[in-house]
């Protein structure tokens, strides 16, 4: 990874809730979820969180995380499970990923995420491996092939896109998060970018994972 002091490493960490977090009193729910909201917030790392309530069945809400280093993840996720409402929480999906310049897209964009601006409605997270084929390719032709993709990406403006890259340190080649405020737009530009090149040299490119954005006070309270 470059020493670059802009790199970050991405962390998204997916949870399931126990069912017995329904029975506590709605005053004891509120109270945990400020003791979460200090935690993170005292830790100094990027943070977002979000809700997948309802819209899968593996996992309830999505803690996002950022930092220099995976030590600073590490020692955060480890004081959230040491409160109330760590107790009744499992881990069901988790990715690791890291921020580098691409070696495609000749206009360098800050992630969404690292700028600081207001998060949109939603992030679907999306991470996909390309076939071995594809790094076979000589350098010019997978350039031709994702300037085309570029090309397809480039209609869908309001669309602000988090790439990050998991090869060696996760299971996947990348790990994509498309913020939208319209979900549809993000469909949109999944069934066009299914009719370019490069999708053939796609090898695995789900789960893709809808969040709402939610601050963790209202998204704790709303777990039952």
């Amino acid at each position: 990874m470059s020493e670059d002091n802009d790199q970050y490493y991405f962390n998204f960490s997916f949870f399931k809730v126990d069912p017995k977090w329904r029975w506590m009193a709605d005053l004891a729910k509120e109270e945990s979820a400020k003791e979460v909201e200090n935690i993170i917030k005292n830790s100094g790392i990027m943070f977002r969180s979000y809700s997948n309530l309802g819209l899968r069945d593996d996992t309830d809400f999505l803690f996002w995380f950022a930092a220099k280093t995976v030590e600073e993840i590490q020692a955060v996720i480890e004081k959230l499970y040491k409160t109330v409402f760590g107790k009744y929480i499992i881990p069901s999906i988790t990715y690791l990923s890291c921020t580098r310049p691409s070696i495609y897209a000749k206009e360098v964009k800050t992630h969404g995420f690292l700028t600081g601006n207001e998060p949109k409605k939603h992030v679907i997270i999306y991470p996909f491996t390309k076939t071995r084929e594809w790094y076979l390719l000589p350098k010019e032709k997978r350039q031709q092939i994702m300037d085309e993709h570029i090309e397809v990406s480039k209609k869908y403006p309001q669309i602000v896109l988090n790439t990050t890259y998991s090869f060696g340190i996760h299971d996947e080649d990348f790990l994509l998060a498309f913020e939208v405020d319209d979900i549809r737009d993000f469909q949109d530009l999944i069934m066009d970018l299914r009719e370019t090149r490069v999708s053939a040299y796609v090898k695995n490119d789900i789960p893709m994972i809808v969040c709402v954005k939610k601050d963790i006070i209202p998204l704790i309270i709303s777990m039952g």
